[in-house]
């Protein structure tokens, strides 16, 4: 028996706090085996390799991290940060990578071109939580602004297509993180922002209180889900039938595709280059704060 279902088990104890990050419940909502693969089955199932679309986004990620710590911000800089970061990996061969490292080192370029070098943000990859009931919530933030008196959370994309004002209202990482913050500083955090890197698109959306609990609330319903699945996989191993595969486009690009049958008849599984050269089907795609994603980012 799990600990929490021992926990559970004692007369009067409160429930434990269930913890999860944005990127957690996702994976649980999106599809619960894939879940279980991934955060319960132990020892961990191997996943497929790296493919170049997490290389291109873990780089640029790290590049506009890196740039707030330079003694002197140039855009320039970002370009040289962007070949540092740069990681060879799952692309088709060499060229491509480096004919994709010059065009992020552009795109990086460009963007901090955008930016206030004097103008240092409350917090770079900040980790933030917060507690609701029964459930924890932690993640880490891409970028916390100071605007007029109140914080704005960022998120920096990576992915062929430009995010919209909609993808930013309808996130839940992202109101959780603004909920996270809010709570954190006791300040006014309502302003959620994904920023495109490669066209510098941004998308935006303006919370009011009502929506983020109700986006909090969203979370826990999914938690508890997850709990009472977690529960049973503690008490019956891989006996359990809380984890049924959600067979669909996902598949394609899943990194646990190989341990799962239902996954792999759903559809031939794409190369490490695809989202290079194709645009994404909804629901795919993750930012660096949320690595455990599947698709491009």
């Amino acid at each position: 028996m799990s600990t929490q279902a021992e926990q559970r088990a004692l007369p009067g104890m409160p429930a434990p706090l269930y913890p999860a990050s944005p990127s957690r419940l996702l994976a649980y909502l999106d599809c619960p085996r894939r879940y279980r693969l991934q955060y319960l089955d132990r020892p961990a199932p191997e996943r497929r390799r790296q493919r170049a679309h997490t290389s291109l986004g873990t780089a640029v990620h790290h590049a506009l991290r890196d740039w707030w710590d330079l003694p002197v911000r140039t855009p320039e800089a970002g370009a040289g940060l962007v070949d540092r970061a740069w990681i060879d990996v799952g692309f088709r061969d060499g060229e491509q990578s480096r004919e994709w490292r010059e065009r992020m080192r552009r795109a990086v370029t460009a963007y901090l071109g955008s930016l206030d070098p004097q103008s240092q943000p409350l917090g770079i990859e900040r980790t933030v939580s917060f507690v609701s009931g029964d459930l924890r919530v932690s993640g880490r933030v891409d970028r916390l602004d100071e605007r007029d008196g109140e914080l704005v959370v960022v998120d920096y994309k990576t992915s062929r297509v430009p995010p919209t004002d909609d993808d930013a209202r309808t996130s839940l990482p992202l109101a959780l993180y603004a909920a996270a913050v809010w709570k954190m500083f006791r300040r006014r955090t309502l302003r959620v922002e994904l920023h495109h890197v490669p066209s510098g698109a941004v998308a935006v959306h303006e919370h009011s209180p009502e929506s983020l609990t109700r986006k909090v609330e969203q979370a826990r319903s999914i938690a508890r889900d997850a709990r009472r699945a977690d529960l049973d996989f503690g008490e019956q191993g891989g006996r359990s039938t809380m984890f049924p595969p959600r067979p669909g486009p996902l598949c394609g690009w899943c990194d646990l595709r190989a341990h799962c049958a239902e996954g792999q008849a759903a559809g031939p599984e794409k190369s490490d280059w695809a989202a290079l050269d194709e645009a994404a089907p909804a629901g795919v795609g993750s930012s660096a704060s949320t690595p455990d994603g599947v698709g491009p980012r």
